[in-house]
């Protein structure tokens, strides 16, 4: 009867113990996945919602609207060649500062030979604007590009040229004319005049 009990009892306390670890493996497992997946779902939604509204509030950034170049003249003339003047300073060292471009539109090399002036003292500026000028129509004076004292001008030399489809940045100066006059004509070479208007320097 002793064995008999013993061994009832171990087989009962075996089959408990194996029903007890199968209970926990399943509870453990089941309790994991869904914890797991729950928490895996809240983060996962609480992030997409919060990337989400992020970028749906967030309005397109302004973008600076670069402001387009101001255009005071422009002329086509001598060998396919446009002229654009796009500023007329007047300086407080008593002069003004004309500036631009130049478009080779042709399909040769443009040397500007014929824009340094006839004047001797200006031979040493080949392929420049020396040989420009400011007319004051109602003051009945022209103003020639300013040089120093070796003859060279305070103006662009256009070295080698300007090459077809290229466009080339220019500058002269000039003596400004007297204060009140500000509407003036830019001329140089064969090129047709070209009004403009002076502002004045800050």
């Amino acid at each position: 009867m002793t064995l008999r009990r013993t061994k009832k009892t171990r087989r009962a306390m075996t089959a408990a113990a194996i029903t007890t670890g199968l209970v926990l493996a399943v509870a453990g497992c089941g309790g994991g996945d869904d914890g797991g997946d729950d928490s895996k779902k809240e983060n996962t939604s609480s992030g997409a919602t919060e990337n989400g509204q992020g970028g749906d509030e967030k309005e397109p950034e302004e973008q600076q609207s670069q402001p387009s170049d101001e255009v005071l003249s422009e002329v086509k003339g001598e060998e396919s060649i446009t002229l654009t003047v796009k500023s007329a300073t007047r300086d407080e060292g008593g002069f003004v500062t004309v500036s631009g471009t130049v478009t080779n539109n042709g399909s040769r090399f443009f040397t500007a030979a014929n824009w340094r002036g006839e004047e001797r003292e200006l031979n040493k500026n080949g392929s420049s604007v020396a040989g420009a000028n400011l007319v004051d129509g109602k003051g009945k004076k022209r103003y020639l590009v300013l040089r120093d004292t070796e003859g060279r001008c305070l103006c662009t030399k256009f070295t080698g040229g300007v090459k077809p489809g290229q466009t080339n940045d220019w500058y002269a100066q000039f003596p400004a004319p007297p204060e009140g006059t500000s509407e003036v004509t830019f001329q140089v070479g064969a090129m047709p005049p070209a009004p403009i208007e002076i502002s004045e320097g800050e």
